[in-house]
């Protein structure tokens, strides 16, 4: 087991999932975004990256989406999940313990959603990796909904760096192939009841794309290790 896989493992041992900083008791506002963009969701494949124990995927599943799968590097954090969509009858989801950056999807989603995953990749590796399975699990015409802490956001989260992003650095990043459609940002509260900035970005795939070339886009600031 990886230091980060036993980091993530021991918060969901630790904590009950309505303790946990992200904690939302409503999916918002990455329900909003994702119905906004896909009214109809019938015949569509959903992927929740480091879903952990969110409810996301009950609303989309109460309002049609045909299949889902949850990605998390916490196998705890999924069973939570899978106990939770089991009892309301829901048998046939998928469920991947993985590592995000070093994951290779054998398939294609219509819909990528990662609330605070992302910005946990501080590192050229870790990004490339995500980048190259964002690229593996998406097709043109993917909607991808992206949301990490903002550029005036927390600089640590669970004990752990991050890397702050804006609408600019995350088109930057992604790379001609990915259109941005809309951007806001969000204050949430955490169960402790700090405030914590987020960016949601959305984005959906055109045609195919390369990385540009990135010196430094930090508009993203720096990656802080600040207490």
């Amino acid at each position: 087991m990886s230091d980060l896989n036993h980091h993530w493992q021991k918060v969901y041992r630790d904590k009950s999932p309505d303790q946990v900083s992200w904690f939302q008791a409503a999916p918002q506002p990455s329900l909003d975004l994702i119905t906004k963009q896909r009214a109809n969701l019938g015949g569509l494949e959903f992927i929740d990256v480091g879903a952990g124990a969110s409810t996301l995927v009950d609303s989309l599943l109460d309002l049609g989406l045909a299949s889902a799968t949850l990605l998390d590097i916490s196998a705890e954090a999924l069973a939570v999940s899978r106990a939770r969509l089991e009892a309301q009858g829901h048998q046939d989801l998928g469920y991947l313990v993985q590592d995000i950056s070093q994951w290779q999807p054998d398939r294609a989603f219509d819909i990528w959603h990662d609330r605070a995953v992302f910005h946990f990749m501080v590192t050229p590796e870790a990004q490339a990796g995500y980048r190259r399975a964002l690229m593996a699990g998406t097709r043109p015409g993917s909607l991808i909904v992206l949301a990490t802490f903002a550029l005036d956001g927390p600089e640590k989260c669970s004990g752990l760096p991050v890397q702050r992003w804006g609408l600019d650095s995350l088109q930057a990043f992604l790379g001609e192939g990915f259109h941005a459609l809309e951007s806001q940002n969000h204050l949430h509260s955490t169960p402790g009841g700090v405030e914590q900035k987020f960016q949601f970005s959305v984005f959906e795939r055109q045609r195919e794309s390369k990385p540009r070339t990135s010196g430094n886009t930090h508009e993203q600031g720096l990656v802080l290790e600040i207490s």
